[in-house]
């Protein structure tokens, strides 16, 4: 089985790390009331996906 022949340094290993960071979600606007929402989650204020209402919202 191969050995590594040196140590690989801090700034080495964290170079090769540089591309894999999260990224911020994907937000776009509600068709039904316009407020901002994530890509293909049903939206938090009014409860629709898809031009459908899948969640009960209690306005209090």
């Amino acid at each position: 089985m191969p050995v590594p022949k040196r140590k690989t340094s801090k700034s080495v290993g964290r170079k090769r790390r540089t591309h894999q960071k999260t990224s911020a979600p994907n937000v776009s606007t509600c068709s039904e009331c316009g407020e901002p929402k994530e890509m293909h989650r049903a939206c938090k204020a009014c409860g629709t996906y898809k031009g459908r209402k899948v969640i009960q919202i209690d306005e209090d």
